[in-house]
């Protein structure tokens, strides 16, 4: 069946959930390191697309599901219970459908996709926004409160934000409950860390953090245009990415990467 079979698929599903598993045991992106996170989702997404495909028929069930669950079992590496407490488990959020709730169920599938209660930081980059229009308190305030329930509901330990200047920041801090305990700068845009960002920083003890992410790290047209070189799927165009997930779990005492993949979730926008 393979790409047929995938096609099928995705024509009758209305979601479709994707996991990378851990790229570390990904022989052929090591390779081609260093790619820009841009590059690197694509080739992490393109091949987990083609992998999963390529079972269709072999393994998997012929059944219509709403829900595909895109994975290649072999990559998924859960995190043994005995070593939790040796690792730090992050991620980055990127929202591609300008959508607060999708916050609960991304943090949810991390959770679940490791085999961990609770991760130990979240970093939400900035939704996106529409042309002209400045990001405000107000915009971001919906998201930080989905975060602070999560941290409530001891889901996550810590939340942080991205590429907030001083003033923004500020507001952020003074409105919200659970205070932001990082915010990541892009050097690309800055190559020196703002004086008046770095004393507020330091004054309130918010760690700043670098960073090299565009600001779309996944656009729709990206996506779709992905799927379509994968799948061969005429009805491309009707995907549309919700949210997109980067984590990494981190041995403290060393300071290495064990483990670093991406989730994401997209929906079928059929007319």
């Amino acid at each position: 069946m393979g790409t047929d079979g995938a096609r099928a698929l995705l024509e009758r599903a209305g979601n479709l959930t994707l996991q990378t598993g851990n790229l570390l045991n990904w022989g052929c992106l090591r390779k081609k390191c260093p790619a820009t996170p841009g590059e690197e989702v694509r080739d992490c997404i393109q091949k987990t697309l083609t992998e999963w495909s390529s079972k269709i028929g072999q393994d998997l069930n012929q059944e219509i599901l709403e829900v595909l669950e895109c994975t290649v079992a072999q990559a998924i590496e859960k995190i043994n219970p005995e070593e939790r407490d040796e690792l730090k488990v992050s991620a980055k959020l990127f929202i591609v459908g300008s959508n607060s709730s999708s916050i609960r169920g991304a943090v949810d599938l991390a959770c679940s996709a490791l085999g961990v209660a609770q991760l130990d930081s979240v970093i939400i980059a900035p939704p996106p926004i529409e042309d002209g229009t400045g990001l405000s308190l107000e915009y971001l305030q919906p998201y930080w409160q989905e975060l602070e329930n999560l941290v409530q509901n001891k889901k996550i330990v810590a939340i942080g934000t991205s590429d907030l200047d001083k003033t923004l920041l500020e507001q952020l801090y003074l409105w919200a409950q659970v205070k932001p305990s990082s915010n990541q700068v892009n050097l690309a845009s800055c190559c020196v860390m703002p004086p008046d960002l770095t004393a507020f920083a330091k004054q309130f003890d918010v760690q700043l953090l670098t960073h090299n992410d565009p600001k779309e790290l996944l656009c729709e047209a990206s996506f779709q245009e992905v799927l379509q070189e994968s799948i061969q799927n005429m009805k491309a165009h009707e995907w549309i990415p919700l949210w997109l997930l980067r984590y990494s779990v981190i041995v403290k005492s060393r300071g290495i990467i064990k483990s670093k993949g991406y989730i994401m979730q997209a929906k079928r926008n059929a007319s």
